[in-house]
């Protein structure tokens, strides 16, 4: 794998902290957890999709781009991150909001939709949940075309394999870093939702030869679906990044258990894992995506499924901005 041989824009210092957690790991009664604080990576408010904007935003810029579109649900972290992106960069956003949730969007709500008004996007159109997403985007850069811009699309989440390349360059800081600090991590758990996350650092631990396996904790798919999904893109981005090994299919693991009535929607679980968090550690988790990933973590540990004196690692994707969306589903 050479990533060097792709354009990136930088919007981080250095690398994102790998630290133990001492009292989370001694509440649990092992294995050791550690944690991967995407949640500071650089942009506003930081969250795992600066690393796939890093290669999305210079292909726009390559491409001579003067307004950026993009999707994601209420809430969207993908969203703020994007029109964060656009703004450093001083390009014009404009936003395409999902419905998952029947009745969920208002304009005046806080957390990142309160953001995406801050940040000066250029507009923010609503859609119902199951809209083509994808049509619709297309159709707003036609009007931007007809306006005299040129257009860049953006999927949902970032997630196609040159966004994922962002996370294959994070499972390499991984490796990295836990050399240094003499770690030998005998798993990893990340969230899974759009995809790119999941599927970049299966293409970057396997074309790195880690042998470190990955547990995504689904948001919302169902496990055959997803899986399907993650591997179609994990092998793209593995061929973009220039890696030689094929990845089978036994590497790529969902669980969707910890999804409960579906996407955002509030579970048990994942209330007690972001109090968990947040009273142990003082780490901010979100409801959506870190709460229920962190709920993953924790069931997969009371069933047993790390030895007590293994090393886990957990992907902090970000998101904490959500929070002060969710305060009912947060505090209980």
């Amino acid at each position: 794998m050479n990533l060097a041989k792709i354009a990136r824009r930088r919007y981080t210092v250095g690398n994102t902290p790998l630290e133990f957690l001492p009292n989370l790991t001694k509440h649990l009664g092992g294995p050791r957890i550690h944690i991967k604080r995407d949640d500071l990576l650089g942009l506003s408010s930081g969250g795992n999709k600066t690393r796939k904007l890093e290669f999305l935003m210079a292909d726009a810029l390559a491409k001579g781009a003067d307004t950026i579109i993009t999707t994601g649900a209420v809430q969207s972290n993908h969203c703020r991150l994007t029109l964060s992106a656009a703004v450093k960069e001083g390009l014009k956003c404009r936003l395409l909001i999902e419905e998952r949730v029947e009745g969920s969007y208002s304009e005046t709500a806080s957390g990142n939709n309160l953001l995406f008004r801050l940040l000066g996007a250029e507009s923010i159109t609503p859609v119902p949940g199951g809209t083509d997403l994808m049509a619709v985007m297309q159709q707003m850069a036609q009007e931007v075309v007809a306006e005299g811009g040129t257009p860049y699309v953006v999927p949902g989440g970032g997630s196609n394999a040159l966004g994922a390349l962002g996370y294959v360059a994070c499972a390499e800081e991984i490796l990295s870093q836990s050399f240094e600090a003499g770690l030998d991590i005998d798993h990893v758990v990340c969230a899974s939702g759009s995809g790119g996350t999941h599927a970049g650092l299966v293409a970057g631990f396997h074309g790195n030869q880690s042998g470190i396996p990955i547990t995504g904790i689904s948001v919302r798919a169902d496990k055959g679906p997803q899986e399907a999904k993650i591997l179609d893109l994990a092998r793209h981005t593995s061929q973009l990044a220039g890696a030689e090994l094929e990845i089978p299919a036994d590497r790529v693991v969902v669980r969707d258990d910890f999804v409960g009535p579906g996407y955002s929607l509030p579970t048990r679980e994942m209330t007690d894992a972001i109090q968990l968090f947040a009273r142990t550690e003082g780490i901010l988790l979100d409801p959506v995506y870190t709460g229920k990933t962190a709920a993953g973590l924790v069931g997969l540990i009371q069933e047993g499924a790390f030895a007590k004196d293994s090393d886990v690692l957990f992907v902090h994707t970000g998101g904490s901005p959500a929070l002060y969306a969710y305060p009912n589903e947060t505090l209980g």
